[in-house]
């Protein structure tokens, strides 16, 4: 074949391999409201930077009639590109052949695209919008899923990776994405499950729809399996880019600064009077958060799960950290099974790959009855205590007010390697808060007492005079600094610097054995 005929060839292939399915599934795939694989990679990745591998890849089965159905992709795109001028590697399932399912080839294409990521230390984003396995070609298609499942595990720590789901993801295919680090959904068009609404029908007779069962809203505050939600297509892609703006390409990186006009020195006097004067009153942790990081840019992680503790990344004096603070806004801020879990998960990630932890801390303690105790909350509990201990990286503590019982040693004191630990005026820091410390230690006293209620109150003040600030603390260095609320900005800011070059190890292991 001359050169002008295998050129002319491999511009067929090439618009083939574009068009997919073809144009009445392309089409279909609009209307239901949904991008093709192509297009969201157009829109992930900066214009021009995608460089496409495998297009011509097909499928090598002959049951059931596939030996007449070859589509150039096999169903998925896989390939680099550039986001923010950083390297990524994508892989973006094609709903339009064969619904997306997974074959050998399919799984194939994904598993060199992860090894590549692995070798070069780049971000992994997977596009998911698959109907599951491919059954025509039985166990070889299960194969090609468990060996996406080891790679996944294997760069687990070593690269960022991010799943996205477009549209269905259900059965086997969900582990894939569980296994990654953030989950993305789309609201109302992505729905992950291990069994359908049919299945479940027939096993427990539940009638259940997709959404219900499995669609983002449940994700994002029921189960916690999805950590961001957009509301369409284009916002699901858009967030997976902020949160790429915090990561470091590998774990051996750190991440990467953003310069910001927000003067590093500023100070915030509406901080001072943000603690209210009620210790049982209420405030948003976020207004705290958001008067102190660059610019007020927070971008909050599981938003609408385990709501009593709040987990995000933002950026001081340019420096990209990760964010771990109770919400005494939702449950008094207290750590129940799913805010521990939340937090444990975070940190590790943080740790793991380079990002400073700065913990905000006013917590009453752990939830107490018998669904908690029932559901494991000691478990739980442990984990986010292991997590801070493992952690490595500069971890920064500020206690803005109540730092009660075994929920202060869990929050990142000073007893577990905090390396900074600060309060504010406001802190109080007790084995427990007044009234149950006094119906303890003074119930005797309490019950000969001529006027309980009224010896009560005062044995409640008495208790709050003396255990109701941070000075007892800080007399036995667990914390190292009191500082006005309005400080609070160039105070940490200071202490990232400061710990910039923080080197800690833990003991030779192979690994820790975490209680999960």
């Amino acid at each position: 074949m001359d050169f002008d005929s295998s050129r002319k060839l491999l511009r067929q292939f090439r618009e083939q391999a574009l068009l997919g399915g073809g144009q009445e599934r392309i089409d279909a795939q609009h209307k239901r409201g949904r991008l093709t694989a192509r297009e969201r990679l157009d829109l992930l990745l900066d214009k021009g930077s995608f460089y496409e591998v495998d297009a011509f890849a097909t499928h090598r089965t002959h049951e059931f009639g596939l030996e007449d159905q070859k589509f150039l992709g096999d169903g998925v795109v896989t390939g680099w590109g550039t986001i923010d001028g950083r390297l990524v590697y994508v892989f973006s399932q094609d709903f339009t052949v064969f619904g997306g399912s997974l074959g050998e080839v399919h799984a194939e294409k994904i598993c060199k695209i992860m090894d590549m990521a692995l070798k070069n230390g780049a971000p992994l984003i997977g596009l998911n919008d698959s109907g599951g396995a491919r059954i025509q070609e039985g166990v070889v298609s299960l194969g090609g899923y468990a060996d996406i499942f080891l790679r996944n595990t294997l760069a687990s720590g070593v690269i960022p990776q991010i799943s996205a789901i477009m549209g269905p993801c259900a059965g086997g295919a969900v582990y894939s994405p569980a296994l990654t680090d953030f989950i993305f959904m789309v609201r109302d068009s992505s729905y992950m499950f291990v069994t359908g609404p049919d299945v479940v029908k027939t096993v427990t007779h539940e009638e259940v729809s997709f959404e219900d069962l499995g669609g983002a809203s449940v994700h994002s505050s029921l189960s916690g399996v999805a950590h961001m939600v957009g509301d369409n297509e284009a916002d699901c892609l858009y967030l997976i880019r902020k949160l790429l703006a915090f990561l470091p390409q590998n774990n051996m990186e750190d991440p990467p600064s953003l310069a910001t006009r927000d003067d590093p020195l500023r100070t915030e006097m509406a901080l001072d009077g943000i603690i209210p004067e009620d210790p049982s009153r209420p405030y948003d942790m976020r207004e705290i958060l958001r008067l102190i990081v660059d610019d007020g840019v927070l971008l909050e992680v599981q938003e609408h799960f385990a709501a009593n503790i709040v987990i995000g990344f933002a950026r001081l004096g340019s420096h990209a950290v990760g964010l771990v603070a109770n919400q005494p806004a939702v449950l008094a801020g207290v750590l129940d099974i799913n805010a521990s879990e939340k937090a444990a998960r975070f940190v590790r990630f943080c740790d793991a790959f380079n990002i400073p932890i700065i913990t905000f801390v006013d917590v009453p303690g752990f939830l107490p009855g018998t669904a908690q105790e029932h559901g494991g909350i000691i478990r739980a509990g442990a984990k986010l205590l292991f997590a801070y201990c493992e952690a490595t990286v500069p971890k920064i503590t500020l206690i803005t007010r109540k730092a009660y019982g075994g929920a202060y040693d869990v929050m990142s004191s000073k007893h577990v390697r905090g390396d900074l630990n600060l309060a504010w005026p406001t802190a109080e820091i007790a084995v427990m808060g007044p009234e149950g410390a006094i119906n303890i230690i003074f119930r005797r006293e309490l019950n000969e007492s001529a006027d309980p209620a009224a010896r009560r109150a005062e044995l409640v003040q008495e208790y709050r005079d003396r255990f109701a600030n941070p000075f007892v603390a800080a007399s036995r260095g667990y914390l190292d600094d009191i500082i006005e609320p309005h400080e609070t900005r160039p105070r940490l800011i200071n202490a990232l610097h400061m710990l910039s070059n923080k080197r800690d190890v833990n003991p030779s292991k192979k690994h820790g054995c975490i209680p999960l």
